[in-house]
């Protein structure tokens, strides 16, 4: 058997025992647990609290809650599969549940597509809590296509196959030089590899470098050529984003899926939306309504009647069973009719397998965000394709894996990883980032990208004002400062550093200007690595008064983990390091492409905080920290305290 269908049956074999860990992880923290203890974990919000409920899109019944106890971490997310449970009388049975898919996932709100014709009365009495279901059907989706894969029934999906591991070459056709005017060299030069690439086409996007910019131009261009194209990437969030900017160019695209938000611009690309704003809607309804009226004289007739009510009830059924089929033909029509004015379907990952897509097969699937897909789940959408384009960055954040062997054993390798290794020439890389002022960019481009990055001419003014810094390091080493582990999440925090971090903040605001900042609206973020470290320092800003400008300035600071500033940018970015100990333990701050991202989102001014002697025993730190030392951005905490 060759060497590239062991390797995928290996994939498969992971993906198993990720399924497992994931299944294992969820029982632990779900099954015979109690209600506070799940909440600490994060997969129950209780007590929550019914705000509104109203019917959406396509009849769904919509539910907004919020919770009351907001200390606890969240796992909830667009797309995730929930349970409403009500604890009447001491009591959670099954009579007390119903289903749902979160819609928008806040820090304290949810909005939750019902599963129900409407809220049943035992949601507004009593206390209300909320349950995060486990995700089967995804991992069943993934193994069903890696065993795909590996059969190759499908000749177009063996090629692909073959050419993704390096078996064959990938292919290129000849076409007229492209020069959009609004993009770059490298942006011209990776839609120019898009469109000539017979196979696979990569855009490697680092930060800042207008990745999703490029990719709107490819599908543009693709669909001025009157190719059928599927866009898709692994959350919900980067489906929507795409699907708001092909709006914005006046492209018809249809979102399938739950939508990560709920704006009117993304709503009303849904499936839902579309059939209700549908010219034959209204028929539709209609038909609808006179079979439920049918229905209910039907059932109107008891069991003891003579033969003539019994045939009248027969006919009555058969009436029903007749509308209901003219029904079903008129919806079968809308939806062809809305499939065929379609220029661009749109969905995640795990969501391309979805039925209505079925039977269908795209000139190009654009896949965005393809370095923090699991391969497994890249290939659902690669099974409808004839040809397919990557972008992402596999130098930021990777898949999330629970199994920490099966990723040691290869699970967290992404299938853009492997292509753009073993079939480099179907990379472009983007090398003018818009972001960060040079000096931010600086090591990042040396440590990452081969110093093949330049910041634009317009990064010259991304500064505060000249006296300002744009770069510094505080060095906490000394202090005294110690990380802890948290009790109830096995988190780690540093309350002493997280205290100096806000106490700097605000110093740092005030010289610049509370007035300048408020102006011009200036965003503030404040990465922790750490959960536990995140909690802290919202506490010490939004819920005590010992930071008060820091507290007025709420709706300009963001704080949060890595991962949740993925994408993002700031103009002023604060992180807060966290590890200070004597053994020199990082955790997972090791991690060097999860601090990729933290170093590349801040735009005017980055401030790290951190204890030298604990971080430079790793050699990231070590050249990082000697990086800072080269710019003249090193202090001392001694200096401020």
């Amino acid at each position: 058997m060759p060497n590239y269908l062991e390797e995928l049956k290996q994939g498969l074999k992971l993906l198993k025992m990720e399924w497992q860990e994931d299944l294992a992880q969820y029982k632990k923290k779900f099954l015979n647990t109690s209600i506070s203890d799940k909440k600490k974990e994060g997969i129950t919000w209780y007590p929550v609290v019914l705000k509104k409920s109203k019917i959406g899109m396509g009849e769904r019944l919509i539910v907004e809650v919020e919770r009351t106890d907001i200390q606890y971490p969240s796992s909830f997310s667009s797309g995730k599969s929930v349970s409403f449970f009500s604890t009447q009388d001491g009591y959670t049975g099954s009579e007390y549940r119903v289903n749902g898919v979160v819609n928008q996932a806040k820090n304290d709100t949810l909005i939750i597509t019902l599963q129900a014709d409407e809220v049943p009365d035992w949601m507004e009495s009593g206390k209300l809590g909320v349950d995060l279901l486990f995700d089967e059907a995804s991992y069943r989706e993934m193994e069903n296509a890696l065993k795909k894969v590996i059969s190759s029934e499908n000749l177009r999906l063996s090629e692909l196959r073959d050419i993704a591991y390096g078996q064959n070459p990938v292919k290129f056709q000849q076409i007229t030089s492209l020069d959009f005017s609004d993009l770059n060299f490298s942006q011209n030069q990776a839609c120019q590899k898009i469109e000539s690439a017979k196979d696979f086409a990569i855009v490697h996007g680092p930060p800042g470098t207008g990745k999703t910019t490029t990719l709107i131009a490819a599908i543009s261009r693709a669909v001025e050529l009157g190719l059928s194209i599927l866009v898709t990437a692994p959350s919900n969030a980067a489906v929507d984003l795409l699907v708001e900017k092909l709006i914005d160019r006046g492209i018809s695209a249809l979102r399938l899926g739950h939508p990560a938000r709920v704006e009117e611009k993304i709503l009303n690309q849904t499936l839902d939306a579309k059939i209700a704003f549908h010219k034959s809607y209204r028929d539709l309804k209609k038909l609808r309504k006179e079979a439920e009226s049918y229905l209910r004289l039907a059932k109107q007739y008891k069991r003891n009647f003579g033969p003539e009510e019994k045939a009248q009830r027969k006919l009555m059924y058969q009436e029903v069973s007749r509308i209901r089929e003219a029904a079903s033909h008129l919806e079968d029509y809308i939806r062809t009719d809305i499939f065929q004015k379609t220029q661009v379907f749109a969905s995640t990952l795990v969501g391309s397998s979805s039925f209505q897509l079925k039977g269908m097969v795209f000139d190009v699937v654009f896949i965005d965000e393809a370095a923090q897909g699991l391969e497994a789940a890249t290939w659902i959408p690669i099974l409808k394709a004839k040809k397919v384009v990557l972008a992402g960055d596999h130098c930021q954040l990777p898949p999330t894996i629970k199994s920490y062997e099966a990723g040691k054993q290869g699970l967290s390798k992404t299938l853009f990883e492997k292509i753009i290794q073993r079939q480099p020439e179907s990379s472009q890389m983007l090398e003018v980032q818009y972001r960060m002022a040079e000096s931010i960019m600086g090591f990042s481009n040396q440590w990452f990208y081969g110093e093949k990055l330049e910041a634009a001419e317009s990064t010259q003014s991304h500064f505060f004002n000249s006296e300002e810094s744009v770069l510094e390091w505080i060095d906490t080493a000394g202090s005294g400062y110690s990380d802890q582990v948290e009790a109830e999440s096995l988190s780690t925090f540093n309350p002493e550093e997280a205290r100096f971090a806000c106490k700097y903040l605000n110093d740092t605001i005030k010289r610049i200007g509370i007035a300048r900042f408020k102006e011009n609206k200036w965003t503030i973020g404040l990465i922790a690595p750490y959960s536990a470290q995140v909690r802290m320092l919202r506490h010490l800003i939004f819920e005590t008064f010992e930071f008060p400008n820091l507290r007025a300035f709420a709706d300009l600071i963001t704080i949060d983990t890595v991962d949740g500033f993925q994408g993002q940018e700031r103009d002023l970015m604060m992180i807060s390091l966290t590890r200070s100990n004597e053994k020199g333990e990082i955790g997972f701050l090791s991690d060097e492409r999860r601090m990729n991202v933290a170093l590349t989102r801040a735009k005017r001014k980055l401030i790290l905080i951190g204890d030298s002697g604990t971080l430079t025993q790793h050699p990231f730190f070590d050249a990082l920290l000697a990086y800072f030392e080269s710019k003249g951005a090193y202090k001392s905490v001694w200096e401020f305290l």
